[in-house]
């Protein structure tokens, strides 16, 4: 197995090995990034792909001032936003200047499956989906959403909420029929 300096190395000089084995290496978790942002595995495939197609053609000016990997999700992220851009300004967003958040609520997740978590989010709208993931898990504030998709810091807030509620509510119910499974076995 190659080291990941000299993969890196090899795909600067645009070694096909080395850019194949660099994509083998490091697919999955891109996939997972990319499955967050995307409604369907066909999209995020196809973000996967485009994203790759950036880390191949930046790879030169990697300077690894940070992890590899940091690198490359920040690159996934960036190319999973610019594919969803176009269908948030279709999107109906709430725009106020306000928002309330309420105190976290724990919710074990201990009996799903992360392809279980990832279909639920995959399932919120695009706007709140996007957002989630850009606050929840890639761990943005609402100012720097707001920038990063030009809306104000009230309707990152809201859609925020909104995931968030509709996150829950997914997770109530697939909990209940669960339970309603294991209390008929």
């Amino acid at each position: 197995m190659q080291s990941e300096t000299d993969l890196i190395a090899g795909c600067v000089e645009g070694n096909r090995a080395s850019q194949k084995a660099l994509y083998d290496r490091y697919c999955r978790k891109m996939m997972v990034i990319c499955q967050r942002y995307a409604k369907t595995t066909a999209e995020a495939e196809d973000i996967l792909q485009e994203g790759f197609l950036k880390i191949f053609g930046a790879i030169k000016s990697f300077r690894g001032d940070a992890a590899l990997t940091t690198w490359m999700t920040r690159i996934m992220i960036n190319t999973a936003l610019n594919s969803q851009r176009q269908k948030l300004y279709m999107l109906p967003m709430v725009d106020i200047s306000e928002v309330q958040l309420p105190e976290r609520e724990e919710i074990s997740l201990a009996s799903f499956h992360l392809q279980e978590l990832i279909a639920m989010v995959q399932s919120l709208p695009d706007g709140c989906r996007i957002v989630f993931n850009l606050f929840a898990i890639e761990g943005y504030g609402h100012k720097e959403i707001a920038d990063m998709l030009n809306i104000s810091e009230g309707t990152s807030k809201s859609q925020y909420n909104r995931a968030k509620n509709l996150l829950k509510e997914k997770l109530e119910a697939q909990q209940r029929r669960y339970e309603f499974g294991k209390s008929k076995v």
